[in-house]
């Protein structure tokens, strides 16, 4: 990973290009995500982060002044790369209600148990009893989540001439009931297939949609 920046004898002066910016912010969250994957969350200081990254002190603390706030950064790193959002809005013809929630809850599903994401959450679930801020930063994920459902909850209301009292509040039951299982699957280290995440979403689905008439 290649942002020193001391070592450059002919860098320009003054604030690096946006793009530039980016880039190195983007390479920082990656080796910092890999150095919390690798010795935990609690094992892991900001000085390590240093040394293992080859950076100064200041490129690191300039951008985060905590290692909670380090770690939060990453988080939100990973929700915008998951993409899950546009998943209810395609940009063609408007989704029906179990359309979204089903293409909502198989994509949340399967990019939560691949790669450095299904890690993250390990690490979250093992340590965030001694570190609260690990829960912090999954409460706020989640809450992020229960704001999408709510909204397109609410769009599809509007559109099928339905009112719901409290999108949120169905939001939230169907957010928890995805996460009761991920966390049930994801604690046995057992590989989960695609078809499974597919029945469980059509089951969650459908029990949630038998009791519309009572939003």
């Amino acid at each position: 990973m290649e942002v020193r920046t001391e070592d450059r004898t002919r860098r320009s002066r003054g604030r690096p290009r946006s793009d530039k910016a980016e880039l190195i912010e983007s390479e920082l969250l990656e080796g910092a995500l890999q150095e919390f994957l690798r010795h935990g969350y609690g094992s892991t200081s900001m000085s390590q982060i240093v040394k293992s990254l080859g950076i100064s002190k200041t490129t690191l603390y300039s951008r985060y002044g905590s290692k909670a706030e380090l770690f939060e950064a990453i988080i939100s790193q990973q929700i915008k790369g998951l993409s899950v959002e546009t998943v209810l809005h395609t940009g063609g013809a408007p989704l029906t209600l179990e359309e979204g929630l089903r293409a909502y809850a198989v994509r949340t599903l399967e990019v939560s148990f691949k790669g450095d994401l299904l890690q993250v959450n390990r690490l979250i679930y093992s340590e965030s009893h001694r570190f609260p801020e690990l829960g912090i930063a999954a409460a706020e994920r989640t809450e992020l989540g229960i704001r999408q459902i709510a909204e397109f909850i609410a769009e599809c209301d509007v559109r099928d001439g339905i009112s719901c009292r409290d999108p949120a509040g169905i939001a939230a039951s169907f957010i928890f009931m995805l996460r009761g299982w991920y966390v049930s699957v994801m604690l046995t280290n057992e590989p989960v297939s695609p078809v499974a995440i597919k029945r469980f979403a059509g089951q969650v689905v459908r029990t949630l949609l038998a009791s519309r008439a009572e939003w």
